[in-house]
């Protein structure tokens, strides 16, 4: 099919051709940044924790006033704990993931180096930390029982006491050592000594996304006993089917071991809910996007339906006439279809334009990534393909029209 004769029509229509233009262009950059960013939160959804969040139950209390006695208690609480029916493993720690505080701490490579290869976030645990969490081992091995130290002794004032090991996620381990085998190696954090690697685990996420994407699985922990009143932080590994049981036993075992402490209800719930929670914006993000690009489809089709339809009306004659001089009705169709594949085409082009300008926007605005060249050609796509649906009734219409009844039209 020749192109004139549609350039031709389309110039004697400047300004509905411009307007569908502009509104495929505004489209195209709407609908390209929108993916973009869906598929940006789609991500953080799809993050590996490393831990058993379907299995794992937190419950977090705080004492009232201070508590000299909260190593001894704590000591207490986890031995009932782990007397609970469907218990498998329960621990203390400092932090837990998917809350908006964390330990952080720098690390380097040598002793006296001023400024810190990376920052790194702190777990403290005991013996039943890897079980009960879920992190799995890829290389070393977990703690040994010389090698767990008390907190109170490593805080106390003008303590010697030095981290004696270190198990780090496989993460961390590639960021340190590049292309080697981390067991054995040594790097320095919190204190002079060298803190040496003994365990590799696949996973473990940072409470809190400090460091961004790329550091999310820069974790490491430490064979440190903590107390209850660092965090107040149990947790406890059952069968998924027992949790609220688990969680209500669990409940009433700390309030009965000592009533001077408040159960925080409303963190006492499993890694599942706690994820859940910590990424209820990301998903509300989510459909939010979704509706504004099936908004925008939805407008988008209906002004394209609207201008071809009218288009068709304005050209009754002429589809006539050429159909009178042996047009088929596949012809017509192509010919309406041709003619929108090139609206869209430009509107495409300076939408894609247009998309890049808005990322550059938002990059220097919100600290968002570049935009990937692929969600550009899937943007285009998606209007090429509404834009032939949209058009084909019109189009039809059109070609079903008989030569001698278009002929005699005004």
């Amino acid at each position: 099919m020749e192109l004139r004769p549609i350039l031709s029509t389309l110039l004697r229509h400047k300004t509905a051709a411009a307007l569908i233009v502009l509104e495929i262009a505004l489209s195209c950059a709407i609908i390209c940044n929108a993916l973009f960013l869906i598929g940006n939160r789609v991500e953080r959804l799809n993050l590996v924790s490393g831990v058993a969040e379907k299995e794992v139950v937190r419950v977090q209390l705080t004492g009232i006033g201070e508590d000299d006695n909260a190593e001894a208690l704590t000591r207490s609480d986890l031995a009932l704990l782990r007397g609970l029916p469907g218990v498998t493993a329960a621990t203390v720690t400092n932090q837990v993931p998917f809350v908006n505080s964390s330990w952080n701490t720098g690390v380097t490579m040598v002793k006296d180096q001023k400024q810190p290869t990376l920052n790194a976030t702190t777990y403290m645990g005991d013996e039943q930390f890897l079980a009960a969490l879920g992190p799995k081992l890829v290389a070393g091995r977990d703690f040994a029982s010389d090698e767990f130290i008390e907190w109170s002794a490593l805080d106390a004032p003008g303590s010697k006491l030095s981290i004696p090991a270190v198990i780090i996620t496989q993460s961390l381990a590639d960021k340190l050592f590049p292309g080697q085998s981390a067991i054995g190696k040594s790097f320095y954090s919190w204190g002079e000594n060298a803190i040496r690697v003994v365990g590799v685990v696949d996973h473990l996420v940072r409470p809190s996304e400090q460091g961004g994407a790329v550091a999310h699985e820069y974790s490491m922990i430490f064979p440190i006993h903590v107390p209850f009143s660092m965090g107040g932080n149990y947790l406890l590994r059952t069968d998924p089917a027992r949790r609220d049981e688990v969680l209500k036993a669990a409940v009433a075992v700390l309030e009965k071991n000592s009533p001077n402490r408040i159960i925080l209800e409303e963190n006492t719930k499993s890694v599942e809910d706690l994820r859940a929670q910590y990424y209820r914006q990301d998903r509300a993000m989510v459909w939010m996007l979704v509706a504004v690009i099936v908004a925008l489809l939805v407008v988008t089709a209906l002004g394209i339906v609207g201008l071809a339809s009218f288009w068709v009306q304005q050209r009754t004659k002429q589809i006539g006439v050429r159909r009178a001089l042996g047009a088929t009705r596949g012809q017509i169709l192509r010919y309406f279809q041709t003619e929108n594949f090139l609206l869209a085409t430009i509107g495409i082009v300076l939408g894609m334009l247009l998309a890049y300008a808005i990322n550059q926007l938002l990059m220097g605005k919100y600290e968002l990534p570049r935009l990937p060249l692929f969600y550009l050609p899937v943007g285009a796509a998606l209007l090429w393909l509404l834009g032939q649906v949209a058009v084909y009734g019109p189009a039809r219409k059109a070609a079903s029209v008989p030569p001698a009844v278009a002929t005699r039209s005004a």
